[in-house]
């Protein structure tokens, strides 16, 4: 495995073992958010064999201003850019992605169905709706005008209690993470109205190409999210056109990857990788089969019994 896949020192490539080691996994984390947000999550999949890679969007692990000198096209770039190192060093690769990051899973699985076995979308944000969102972060479709007349540049959403986070304990060491001023540890403490502006554009540009997904998904949720409706969820099992599995959690907040939960979130992701990486290990011998029957007779007619094997 080269280790060129990463690209900064906050991203992490964790190397498969086994015969999942061919499969890749690539992780997504959120808006103003870090890799360290699906490092349970990687270890889990690298335990099960599967190779991991993280990457870090671009603006992030940063300043606000590193942040806000970026477009979603951007962040969407990192991901290509990121899925094409991983999937030349694997045979199939999967994405999965936190909140933002499903948002942007789903955008590389309809720009390129060709590098996309299967998606992940975990706690999908396409809009602010959770329980504890302050009413105008639901406004926030009004703030593009004032990004073109220059108004509000330093401007944040603030992060609300509980911070995505139900387990007490754990939240306290994460606000006092993203406080510290190290936003590569936990993230920014909020999010910048401009970076906001470009989080809708990127949702509405997924959600109006949704049936354009035919890969088999995995969509987790949970149903007391705080950030993110499980309506954001229900709206990718409704609209993508591929195979949904569709898992609502009852014991955590918007972040599942950390939260309570994050065992159930990792089982359940390992077991949906296996089923596509073990699918194409079948299917893969028939194929050769075929193609070797071909190679050795090509002028004959293959016999029904090769085809149906």
């Amino acid at each position: 495995m080269s280790l060129e896949v990463c690209v900064t020192r906050n991203e992490f490539l964790l190397p498969g073992h086994g015969p999942h080691a061919r499969t890749g996994v690539l992780l997504l984390h959120g808006l103003t958010g870090t890799p360290n947000e699906m490092r349970l999550l990687g270890k889990g999949l690298q335990r099960a064999g599967f190779t991991v890679y993280a990457v870090q969007l671009a603006g992030h692990c940063g300043s606000q201003d590193d942040l806000l000198d970026t477009r979603w096209q951007d962040w969407a770039e990192t991901v290509h850019a990121g899925a094409q190192r991983l999937r030349g060093e694997v045979d199939r690769m999967l994405v999965m992605g936190l909140s933002m990051g499903a948002v942007l899973a789903l955008e590389l699985a309809i720009a390129r169905p060709d590098l996309v076995d299967g998606v992940g979308a975990l706690s999908t944000m396409f809009r602010y709706d959770g329980w504890s969102m302050p009413f105008y972060t639901r406004l926030s479709f009004l703030l593009r005008p004032f990004r073109w007349l220059g108004i509000g540049r330093r401007r944040l959403f603030l992060e609300q209690p509980p911070y995505g986070i139900k387990d007490e304990a754990l939240r306290k060491r994460v606000v006092a993470q993203m406080l510290s001023g190290d936003s590569a540890a936990a993230g920014l403490p909020g999010n910048p109205w401009y970076a906001v502006i470009e989080m809708r554009a990127l949702a509405d540009h997924v959600m109006r190409r949704l049936d354009r997904i035919t890969a088999p998904c995995l969509v987790v949720h949970a149903s007391e999210d705080d950030v993110s409706s499980p309506a954001n969820a229900e709206l990718v099992a409704r609209r993508v056109s591929g195979p949904v599995e569709m898992v609502l959690l009852h014991d955590s907040y918007h972040m599942i990857t950390i939260d309570r939960e994050r065992r159930v979130v990792t089982s359940r992701a390992v077991e949906f990788a296996a089923r596509i990486a073990d699918s194409a290990d079948a299917v893969a011998p028939r194929a050769n089969a075929i193609h070797t029957a071909r190679a050795t007779a090509p002028n004959a007619r293959p016999s029904t019994d090769s085809l149906m094997a």
